[in-house]
């Protein structure tokens, strides 16, 4: 049995010919078509005619069947749509070109999404129910698709074309309706899901495009700029396309775009702008034009591997301005005729001056970027270590850092001295001879100590500080331990007087006549430093006869010294010593002052007329020929002339005879009579066993705890291993044959392999 039909329905002519489409559908699109201002956008419907709607529809909708008009009414709604855009839109899109067609994409676009949005609101309960319980598209979703199918998909080639000729034309330097362009963007990223319309149809066609036109503009700078003046407009590209995106694209196009006018500005033209001839990075970095040098660094730090062909130019560079400051010094020695010593203050400040510019460029300019610190350091490595003449560079540098903590060198204040010390040691770090450094620096410093040379003990500690920094406790220990025994040895000379005092009190109550230190000497004119001999730099041993008021004196102390430490053997080391003399010239009296051997010498004449030749010297001093001439000629030969030597020259001959010089005279009171050192800056033989120890230590080390390796294995690993030097590979292989010999490692089957012996 059917059921009775609703009362009053009703039907679908009578709901939309009568009511929908002439009160909302027509009304709607004439209001689009005539044009609206935005107060109009929000108003086109008063609250009762939407309601009157609305509740036609509903009804229309809530109708038992037959008389239930959902289905058609979606079917009405959708072919509302497609109608208007297929008669009215896009006849109106056909008949405009270029930037006329963007301005009525723009309006048509503005026009469908009001009209969507009523057209929504109207079949609202249609879309709440029928649409949503038979899994159909929604309404807004509907009217999106149509515009995307019916209108974008004609117009949209035409679309991008006049964008992207308005892009262009803004890259030109033309002011452009950007809000124009973002509202097409925007149209773009609105049709189809996750944006991929905006990407396929807008976003590679304006890269290929944007790939073209910089490839022509570079094409263009490149035959008639400078490097400088290309990277200017290189950089002022990248930052409008930046803005461009900014401004009207979509944001994730940015990196893509960029990308796009990075390879065509900088990858493909990296060599060129790099390399040319006048304007170069070579150039830049000639002429000091930093704020080039930043440009440079920051544009080509966005190219993939950019940085590296830069920084091999800033490496060259630097060598090339390191080897003229070593080519400066050896041109000197030459042609100039300077004389070879290890004393070039001038050529170590041209290093540390050069060292200070490009570490400067490396921090500022290139923003502390590995690359160019490690191009500095191996730049740096290649011409520091040239050494010109005999004497090496670790020489020149620990000789710079003597002049610097020695009294009466550099005159520096504090942070001066500071500063200079760090500059020093940032250079000693390149140098592969460390420990020739070390052992040059540990000589001088025990002069400077045992001297009183040093300006202050807290410049020596700092210095000591800074090496210890870069190189560990092992490479300073024994420097430190130097220090160690002068702190140790104000307490030895204190307890030593008092060990005196108690002595002559003793003395004085046994009414024993003869003093402990003799006649002459008080206690405090005599004072030891106590030296342990694993610290000090190795010296040679003179068996010095000493005139009797000095013996006394040594030994005294070692009787006290032998008291206080029964295990330990004291060995007097003459050359080291210091000495004031009291000397009367007629009615002017001098203070000599001297070193201990000077001293001896001196009071060896026993009258002011005794005439004596070096062998009668050599004989009272029982010091050797080798070491007498240099003595003699500090007193003969030198700005103070003590002795006078006969026949005159400034060589000391066998047969030459000295007297006391009757007529010496002096301004000064107090004379400091310089002494050739008698020892080398260092030994070079002990330099190398020292090394042959390193090696064999690092060998065993490795072979300890990996057991089996090749010949090659094995000597990278040892080089990899040694900081303070850098050995020949040959010598790594003899120390491999003399711990074969010696049964620590042996031979596999395989003869380029060893095995290590447990």
């Amino acid at each position: 049995m059917a059921s009775a039909p609703p009362p009053n329905p009703i039907t679908i002519e009578e709901g939309w010919e009568k009511e929908i489409l002439p009160k909302a559908i027509l009304p709607l699109e004439r209001i689009l078509n005539e044009g609206l201002q935005d107060r109009q956008r929000r108003d086109l419907f008063g609250p009762r005619e939407y309601v009157h709607i609305y509740t036609i529809c509903y009804n229309m909708c809530t109708q038992r069947n037959p008389f239930n008009w959902s289905e058609p009414l979606y079917q009405k709604h959708n072919e509302t749509i497609s109608d208007y855009l297929t008669r009215t839109v896009l006849p109106s899109l056909r008949n405009h070109h270029k930037e006329y067609l963007l301005v009525e994409v723009k309006r048509r676009w503005e026009n469908h999404k009001i009209m969507n949005e009523w057209m929504r609101k109207f079949f609202m309960y249609l879309d709440r129910y029928y649409v949503k319980h038979n899994n159909l598209t929604s309404l807004h979703v509907s009217g999106i698709k149509f515009f995307k199918e019916q209108v974008y998909d004609v117009v949209k080639p035409d679309v991008v074309q006049a964008m992207l000729a308005m892009i262009n034309l803004e890259r030109e330097g033309q002011v452009i309706d950007r809000a124009l362009i973002k509202s097409c963007v925007e149209i773009f990223e609105t049709m189809g899901d996750q944006k991929e319309c905006y990407k396929e149809d807008l976003e590679e066609t304006l890269l290929s495009d944007t790939r073209e036109y910089y490839a022509k503009k570079s094409q263009g700078w490149i035959e008639t700029d400078s490097t400088p003046a290309y990277l200017l407009k290189a950089e002022a590209a990248l930052e409008e396309e930046k803005a461009r995106v900014a401004n009207y694209l979509n944001a994730e196009t940015e990196e893509k775009l960029l990308k796009v006018v990075i390879e065509e500005l900088l990858e493909k033209q990296e060599t060129t702008l790099l390399e040319r001839e006048g304007s170069g990075c070579a150039m830049l970095l000639t002429n000091d034009k930093y704020e080039d040098l930043s440009r440079m660094y920051r544009l080509f730090s966005r190219v993939p591997s950019g940085l590296l062909p830069m920084a091999k130019i800033v490496q060259a560079h630097i060598e090339r301005m390191g080897n003229e400051v070593i080519n400066q010094r050896e041109a000197r020695m030459h042609e100039e005729g300077e004389k070879d010593t290890n004393q070039d203050p001038n050529f170590v400040k041209a290093l540390l001056s050069l060292h200070d510019k490009f570490v400067g460029v490396v921090n500022a300019q290139f923003e502390k970027n590995s690359l160019f610190h490690k191009a500095l350091k191996e730049a740096f490595v290649e011409f520091v270590n040239k050494d010109v003449g005999k004497f090496k560079n670790a020489d020149l540098l620990s000789s710079f850092c003597d002049r610097i903590l020695k009294k009466g060198g550099e005159k520096l204040g504090d942070a001066e001295v500071e500063n200079h010390l760090e500059k020093v040691v940032n250079l000693f770090t390149y140098l592969t001879d460390k420990d020739l450094f070390a052992e040059i620096y540990r000589n001088q410093l025990a002069k400077r100590l045992l001297n009183a040379r040093s300006s202050s003990d807290d410049w020596e500690k700092l210095m000591i500080g800074k090496l210890k920094h870069r190189c560990g406790a092992q490479f300073t220990g024994k420097m430190e331990g130097m220090l160690n025994d002068l702190a140790v040895g104000a307490d030895h000379q204190k307890e030593f007087l008092e060990y005196l005092k108690d002595k002559a009190t003793e003395a004085s109550a046994s009414s024993s006549s003869v003093p402990l230190l003799g006649g002459k000497m008080a206690p405090d004119d005599f004072s030891v430093k106590v030296l342990t001999t694993g610290y000090w730099p190795s010296y040679t041993q003179l068996d010095v006869r000493l005139p009797d008021e000095m013996l006394r004196c040594t030994q005294a102390f070692k009787a006290w010294y032998d008291l206080k430490n029964s295990r330990r053997r004291l060995a007097w080391q003459h050359s080291l010593g210091s000495a004031t003399l009291r000397a009367k010239y007629g009615s002017k009296t001098y203070d000599l002052q001297t070193n201990t051997l000077q001293a001896v010498l001196l009071l060896s004449f026993q009258s002011d007329e005794e005439s004596l030749g070096l062998s009668t010297l050599k004989e009272r001093l029982n010091v050797p020929t080798e070491q007498m001439k240099p003595l003699l000629h500090s007193l003969s030969c030198g700005r103070y002339k003590i002795l006078k030597k006969q026949p005159a020259s400034d060589k000391i001959k066998e047969t030459d005879t000295f007297t006391i010089n009757p007529s010496f005279s002096c301004p000064q009171r107090v004379i400091r009579i310089p002494m050739a050192t008698i020892e080398e800056s260092h030994n070079p033989n002990r330099i190398e066993e020292d090394r042959s120890i390193a090696i064999e230590a690092a060998i065993v080390r490795i072979m300890k705890a990996r057991k089996v390796l090749t010949h090659q294995q094995l000597t990278s690993e040892v080089l990899s291993q040694l900081a303070f030097f850098r050995p020949n590979p040959k010598v790594v292989k003899q120390r491999i044959h003399a711990l074969i010999d010696r049964e620590y490692l042996e031979r596999d089957e395989n003869p380029n392999q060893y095995k290590y012996l447990a």
